[in-house]
């Protein structure tokens, strides 16, 4: 039987509300594909990012115009050309991953010919807000050993500042999502140092970042909206020490196994990140996380609704994804 193709979109509420620099929100609108061959059943989800020009509506017309090539033997291999890397990519090339692994009856980190992978200890990310706000939030998950706090530019110290109260020891992480000069950065690094924080993501937007090349950067940076996939690793040497391997950016799995070793090869720092989805999102993420110094996977931790079967996060630790949800 040819392989059918199913396109769905579907929301999760978020427990209040994220909220970043560019904005806020109260569900995650995801774009699930499920591909069967009559027996087996294979699902990868994504979730389109308007910084990136994608909608749900774009996405889902991507897709759909490959029911019929899916149908007629379009398969993961050549879906890497079909697609350019970004959201819609992601969740077919997911869906193949776990269809080819229903088939052959084995986990896909076997397939993939990788080690056996091990629980994850994992961030757990404070939305933007006022330091009162986030000093409150911060003591309520100031039990996790790794914070990440997304930062708005003016008031960023007030904020540190209080989460660091909140959470006297637990580790942090910042993320500034475009949102520096390179004259806040100068002023916030060493600062930011005595308050313990180990990093910064995207401090400066990614078509305007060149000044990190002569940068004395004190405070290490990480690549987020300028590491796509890759080919986009070449024009980061030298103004980032780590970059942020994000499925959807990468175009889903397989690329981001390409690019992590790319990565560490060229001597950069990874980090495993996500946006705000399912389990669903989360499990092939969990292969890339694997030896990653940042492990930025909590999007089911920011949920009031997650999938069945979820994954069974213990505190901080994300344990081995269940193969009833993927791979």
């Amino acid at each position: 039987m040819p392989v059918q193709m199913t396109v769905t979109r579907e929301s999760f509420p978020i427990s209040g509300s994220f909220t970043i620099s560019r904005g806020s929100k109260t569900e995650a609108k995801v774009v699930t594909v499920r591909l069967t061959d009559g027996v087996h059943v294979g699902q990868g989800e994504c979730v389109p990012y308007a910084r990136y020009g994608e909608t749900v509506e774009s996405v889902v017309a991507q897709l759909t115009a490959l029911v019929s090539d899916v149908a007629a033997g379009l398969d993961r291999s050549g879906l890497q050309s079909r697609l350019t890397p970004g959201a819609a990519r992601n969740a077919l090339d997911c869906a193949f991953w776990d269809l080819e692994a229903k088939q052959a009856g084995l986990p896909v980190w076997q397939l993939a010919k990788l080690q056996e992978p091990k629980p994850l200890s994992v961030t757990y990310t404070l939305s933007l807000g006022t330091p009162d706000s986030m000093q409150a939030a911060a003591k309520k998950e100031a039990h996790r050993p790794l914070l990440k706090v997304k930062l708005g530019g003016e008031g960023d110290v007030e904020r540190i500042r209080a989460v660091r109260t909140g959470a006297p020891n637990s580790a942090i992480i910042v993320d500034a999502n475009e949102g520096w000069s390179i004259d806040q950065y100068k002023a916030l690094a060493p600062v930011f140092l005595d308050l313990g924080v180990m990093l910064v993501e995207q401090p400066f937007p990614a078509g305007d970042d060149g000044a990190l090349r002569g940068l004395e950067r004190i405070l290490p940076v990480c690549a987020d909206e300028s590491c796509h996939d890759t080919a986009s690793l070449g024009g980061l040497k030298g103004k980032y020490d780590a970059v942020n391997i994000k499925l959807d950016k990468t175009g889903g799995l397989t690329e981001a196994l390409l690019m992590r070793d790319a990565a560490v090869e060229a001597g950069f720092e990874i980090m495993v990140g996500c946006m705000v989805g399912t389990s669903l999102a989360m499990a092939p993420a969990f292969l890339i996380g694997q030896g990653a110094a940042f492990v930025d996977l909590d999007g089911p931790l920011l949920l009031a609704r997650d999938r069945e079967p979820a994954i069974a996060y213990d505190g901080a630790i994300m344990p081995l994804p269940p193969r009833g949800l993927w791979g």
